[in-house]
């Protein structure tokens, strides 16, 4: 096993744990309130809900054939073309760098943090910090970090899963600026006016 197939697991699972598993952990500690907001209804935020689930359970999938299956991983369709050491050491970056970004938004945004809209508790809006640069840095560094991986792992189910998730979470963004211009009003539109949607 080669250090990439060793590493490769363990940053998926260190991802997960501080990109979703300690936040939502911290949030319901302060606040007694969960912090995941999907449901299991049929409406387009429940349903963006149950597809980055969908994406995440993908995304573990290639690294497990990668790591564990190897003599499958053609199945995935490589793209050679882009298995050189540019690729590598840019995408290595890009997931390292990501995941520092998403933990120190996650902190940034402390008790108004959720996986989704909270439409029954109101949060404060977040401004500062990461903020000040993006309205969604949790969001672009999520993309950043997809892309990472797909330049370390270039394959046909990376790329349909970054390609996938850049669409989705930019969908799941417009809804939650709908619903935060209904809770925060003239606040939220201030905010619009002098900084970005993503970067």
């Amino acid at each position: 096993m080669s250090f990439l197939q060793l590493y490769l697991p363990l940053y998926f699972i260190a991802y997960l744990t501080l990109a979703f598993i300690w936040p939502s952990y911290r949030t319901y500690r302060q606040t007694g309130i969960n912090p995941v907001t999907f449901g299991k209804t049929d409406n387009a935020h429940d349903y963006i809900g149950r597809v980055m689930k969908l994406l995440i359970v993908l995304l573990m999938v290639s690294i497990i054939i990668f790591s564990f299956i190897p003599s499958r991983y053609t199945y995935l369709g490589p793209i050679t073309v882009l298995e050189q050491a540019a690729c590598f050491y840019t995408g290595l970056i890009l997931m390292h760098l990501s995941l520092i970004w998403i933990a120190v938004a996650q902190y940034q945004m402390n008790k108004s943090w959720r996986i989704g809209i909270d439409e029954v508790h109101k949060t404060e809006l977040i401004t500062r910090g990461l903020f000040r640069y993006s309205r969604n840095p949790i969001f672009l560094g999520m993309i950043v970090s997809v892309s990472g991986v797909f330049l370390v792992l270039p394959n046909t189910l990376t790329f349909c899963i970054l390609f996938s998730t850049y669409f989705i979470i930019h969908i799941q963004i417009r809804l939650e600026e709908a619903f935060l211009v209904q809770q925060h009003p003239e606040a939220y539109k201030q905010y619009k006016t002098h900084t970005r949607r993503i970067l």
